[in-house]
């Protein structure tokens, strides 16, 4: 089972870069995320997931990792991060940090190591051939650029190989089995990496490519789950309280192989989560009719492109852990590439009255828009949902204090840029709009993570009608009014979007409105 903690979490995801600068080098820190926790607490936020924030060369953006246990400097040192742990925890609020199991830096001293001629502790850790013209099959590789005699494999970019946790089945002298010694010793090291972070007050890890550890292993993905098992039982014993969300995307494998939360990604293969906010792939491929489920123009609206497998999934996992729906997230284009603001609301909504545990990607509140701009660290058409968080009408819109061509990356320059200061004061915004969601959603039992959940209408073309114990929930995205006949009458109106009515069991929804009755 979950941890207890997650039945009434709302995460928040900040990516250290650009949250927010306090020593004017145009970079974002620690010391930055702490200052801000007062105001995530007031979103209704009481955990955050970090994206990675450890020593490296960001070819990745962290994630290739040089050193496990030290902070980059760019964002502060280790006694920094472990004021946030205990500045965050006197908020209530956990702290999740960024995983990355997979793969490590080329200039991690492990690698450095591997590479060597002599062997040495560290010659499998990573995954190498047995010649330097010998490639793997159905691997990406490298070769040429260490003094030993072989190729080593990747996991993602040419920046990251491969950490060794063995194959399924070796076919191969230099394949090692899920059960060689050196496998073992790299699952054991990364076991403790974990404990070294959950010991200074982490609360648990968003992993990173979760299902990417054993090579070649089969479509149940047994050897890889094996691993992550071991994991957990580490975790039950030593730190019982700590989390883990799956960077999986398919939470019957995930939540079986002992994570407590697993993302539902915007993978249009998967799921069909992208049908909710932005049904295309990247920015600028609308070689298709937009037909994302919350656009109130949608000419083919159908909730059951997403609540066919959803279902499936749910059913199956609703005992063993959670199914996150996220805003966006740094490798996703932000909602408000092709959402308006009423339309997020009705997203945000859903997002935040459904099953699971949901997470709020910083700067979706106020409705960030995605920019189009160069590469950074190997962020490509990801880069534009990586920008400054806008707090307010000032310097760099509140970010920095640094000159402008100094930032990590330049803030929206547009006249109407949403910032955080021109929302606060007004109710009816996008930030507060949330602020209300999630209030509602501690207040009520019924709402949070572990609540029954039932779909009363979802089809195509009608209000999207579900109840979450005893609250019966209606979405009407589309630019017409439309009405839902309730099983029960003398209900009343908790909440609503819009300007909602309800007689004599008939709700009367007008166009882009969101009710919770009770």
């Amino acid at each position: 089972m979950a941890a207890q903690w997650l039945k009434d979490a709302v995460f928040y995801e900040i990516y250290p870069q650009s949250f927010r600068d306090t020593n004017a080098d145009g970079i974002g820190d620690i010391n930055g995320i702490i200052e801000k926790l007062d105001y995530i607490r007031s979103l209704g936020c009481n955990a955050l997931w970090i994206n990675p924030c450890f020593d490296s060369p960001f070819k990745d953006a962290g994630y290739d990792v040089r050193d496990y246990l030290k902070v980059a400097s760019r964002y502060g040192d280790n006694n920094d991060l472990y004021r946030l742990f205990g500045e965050a925890h006197k908020r209530g609020i956990r702290v999740l940090l960024d995983l990355v199991p997979g793969h490590t830096s080329e200039e991690h001293e492990w690698f450095r190591q591997s590479q060597k001629v002599e062997k040495n502790e560290f010659t499998n850790r990573y995954i190498w051939t047995d010649f330097c013209f010998q490639g793997a099959k159905d691997l990406p590789y490298i070769g040429g650029e260490s003094e030993r005699s072989a190729t080593y494999i990747l996991n993602f970019f040419k920046c990251q190989p491969a950490l060794n946790y063995g194959f399924l089945k070796p076919k191969e002298p230099w394949q090692l089995g899920i059960d060689h010694p050196d496998a073992i010793a790299t699952r054991e090291a990364i076991k403790n990496v974990m404990r070294f972070w959950l010991s200074h007050g982490c609360d648990g890890f968003r992993v990173d490519m979760a299902a990417s550890l054993v090579k070649y292993d089969d479509d149940q993905k047994s050897g890889t789950s094996a691993i992550w098992r071991n994991v957990r039982e580490m975790l039950d014993a030593e730190y019982p309280d700590a989390a883990m969300v799956s960077e999986w995307s398919n939470p019957p494998l995930a939540l079986r192989a002992g994570y407590d939360m697993d993302f539902c990604l915007n993978h249009p293969q998967q799921g069909g989560y992208s049908s909710l906010m932005r049904d295309y792939g990247m920015p600028g491929l609308f070689e298709k009719e937009d037909n994302s489920y919350f656009r109130k123009d949608a000419q083919a609206r159908d909730i059951r492109r997403f609540t066919d497998q959803y279902l499936s999934w749910y059913e199956d996992t609703r005992n063993i852990g959670y199914i996150s729906l996220l805003t966006c997230n740094h490798d996703t284009v932000r909602p408000r590439y092709n959402l308006d603001v009423n339309e997020l609301k009705l997203a945000y909504a859903f997002l935040f009255t459904m099953p699971g545990v949901p997470f709020l990607y910083y700067g979706d509140e106020i409705g960030m828009r995605y920019l189009s701009l160069p590469t950074k660290e190997g962020g490509y058409f990801r880069t534009g949902s990586r920008t400054p968080m806008q707090w307010s009408s000032g310097k760099n819109l509140g970010f920095s204090d640094a000159q402008a061509d100094a930032l990590y990356l330049p803030v929206d320059d547009a006249p109407d840029a949403p910032t955080v200061e021109a929302q606060e004061s007004d109710p009816a915004s996008l930030l507060n709009t949330v602020r209300a969601l999630l209030a509602l959603r501690h207040q009520e039992e019924d709402l949070q993570a572990d609540a029954e959940f039932r779909v009363v209408c979802a089809e195509p073309d009608h209000p999207f009608v579900y109840q979450r114990g005893t609250l019966t929930l209606a979405i009407n995205p589309s630019a017409q009014e439309a009405t839902v006949e309730l099983p029960e009458k003398g209900k009343s109106v908790l909440y609503s979007i819009g300007d909602v009515s309800l007689s004599n069991g008939i709700l009367h929804l007008p166009a882009q409105s969101f009710a919770v009755i009770q």
